[in-house]
């Protein structure tokens, strides 16, 4: 994922899904391009052809916000591409090493402060999980290890969300809308990508997916961009049956790159009355937290 490899394929994409209709310019009869030529979105972003032909070719170095943010508009970039085009350019010229997520250097999946654990096992009503960029899952309260069971069940997964979607069959069932949770699984990797061009781990997971799962390679292809924030999940568990969850995504300020992600179900609901149930099947297992605090007791397998 070579910084000017990315930028040009991502100002490349952007540029060819806009139509000339849609940015007001007339169609003509000859375009040999699909969206826009290169000195359309110059003129729209008010810089010279060669300038933007600089830019499209990966060289972000340098390139002041104001011009950034015209690029943006001429290209009509949700908040989530504008964000990653502005994470591209801070990447190319070093300005992001500060606000990189701190490497920790532990085996396996890092481990989680134990108060940051404890707030998920205070929260019953719902799954609860702390991610990582990567969909790393670094820590779940009771109820998310009974709602994600075949996650955890399949060692290969490792925990990760993303193997899980892409790797894992049981992902088919668990996700009805399959390829809609492909779609922002690829998305919000291609993102984390942006924002940190250097984990290593992220290559590795990117670069064993693409070669392995042509549905994973060529989304990420399309350098489509997400940012995971709110909104509604459908589900289908092995054990409940259907849930139609809304979901909220919280930013951790005191573990820079970690959020936690909290499921609920609309009150009166079946998916609510469903969430009881699997609480209730979960809580006669012998189910321990996803990440326990080093001096705790080492976590046991959920058996089902």
């Amino acid at each position: 994922m070579d910084n000017r490899e990315e930028v040009r394929e991502f100002l490349t994409s952007r540029r060819a899904k806009i139509s000339p209709e849609q940015a007001d310019l007339p169609a003509g009869s000859r375009r040999r391009v699909p969206g826009l030529r290169r000195s359309e979105v110059a003129a729209l972003a008010d810089v010279s052809v060669e300038y933007y032909a600089k830019l499209e070719r990966g060289n972000l170095a340098g390139v002041s916000p104001a011009v950034l943010d015209s690029v943006a508009r001429a290209l009509q970039l949700d908040d989530a591409e504008r964000a990653h085009l502005l994470n591209l350019a801070h990447a190319a010229d070093g300005t992001d090493i500060l606000t990189r997520p701190r490497r920790r250097r532990t085996q396996g999946l890092p481990q989680v402060h134990r108060s940051l654990q404890w707030t998920l096992d205070a929260i019953t009503a719902g799954p609860a999980v702390v991610c990582n960029g990567r969909m790393d899952i670094l820590a779940a309260n009771p109820l998310a290890r009974a709602f994600y069971a075949d996650l955890f069940a399949n060692a290969a997964n490792q925990q990760n969300l993303a193997r899980f979607q892409f790797l894992d069959p049981a992902s088919h069932r668990f996700y009805p809308d399959w390829d809609l949770f492909a779609d922002m699984a690829v998305a919000m990797l291609h993102a984390q990508a942006g924002r940190n061009p250097y984990d290593k781990d992220l290559h590795d997971l990117v670069g064993e997916l693409s070669t392995r799962v042509g549905e994973f390679r060529t989304r990420w292809g399309a350098h489509n961009v997400r940012r995971h924030g709110t909104g509604t999940k459908r589900f289908q568990h092995p054990a409940i049956g259907e849930l139609i969850l809304a979901y909220e995504v919280l930013d951790l300020a005191a573990e820079p790159g970690l959020s936690m992600t909290i499921y609920t179900a609309e009150p009166g609901s079946p998916s609510e009355e469903g969430l009881s149930l699997l609480a209730s099947l979960a809580a006669t297992e012998d189910s321990t937290p996803a990440t326990q605090h080093p001096q705790a007791e080492a976590p046991r397998r959920t058996r089902r």
